[in-house]
């Protein structure tokens, strides 16, 4: 969240601009990496070209998904243990993760043992989608998809903490 913390001196008003906002959304991503021994990208600042979502199988410690959707120049990122649903009122667990950057949509490799996230990521599944509802306790979506395709929604389950979300197939 953009805070104000007061003018500076040391800089024109023209040096600031939106791309200082998204380099501080990733500074949890990035603080997790050793870009030196890992494959994945840094995220070099790159602009957004739309609503594009990725869903990433992600061999870890345990196998899961990472639901990646783009908002706001980054991937809001949810890692979902049991598999995306895909029937109508299926729900799952979506846990809340670091944003990733845009770059990371296009991601597939290995990350290496001793590495945050270490395992193989390979892309399941990606697209478009279009955002219905976006607050800070539910997302309604539309995925358009190779394999997924329909209404979702993601809801926070504010009791179980604050990253805790549940995942939505919902009825057309």
């Amino acid at each position: 969240m953009p805070r104000f913390r007061g003018l500076r001196s040391d800089k024109p008003p023209s040096d600031c601009t939106l791309d200082q906002i998204v380099q501080d959304e990733l500074a949890e991503y990035v603080s997790k990496r050793d870009f030196g021994s890992t494959p994945e990208p840094m995220g070099e600042g790159k602009k957004g070209e739309g609503r594009i979502f990725v869903v990433q199988e992600h061999h870890a410690r345990r196998l899961h998904y990472d639901l990646r959707l783009e908002s706001g120049g980054v991937l809001k990122s949810w890692a979902v243990p049991k598999g995306i649903p895909e029937k109508p009122d299926q729900k799952r667990l979506a846990v809340k993760t670091e944003d990733h950057p845009l770059e990371y949509a296009n991601f597939e490799g290995t990350i290496p043992e001793g590495q945050y996230g270490a395992g193989t990521v390979k892309i399941w599944d990606k697209g478009s989608y279009e955002p219905k509802v976006w607050d800070e306790n539910m997302i309604e979506f539309t995925l358009n998809g190779q394999k997924l395709k329909g209404r979702y929604a993601l809801v926070r389950l504010k009791k179980a903490g604050e990253n805790s979300w549940l995942m939505i197939k919902e009825r057309e």
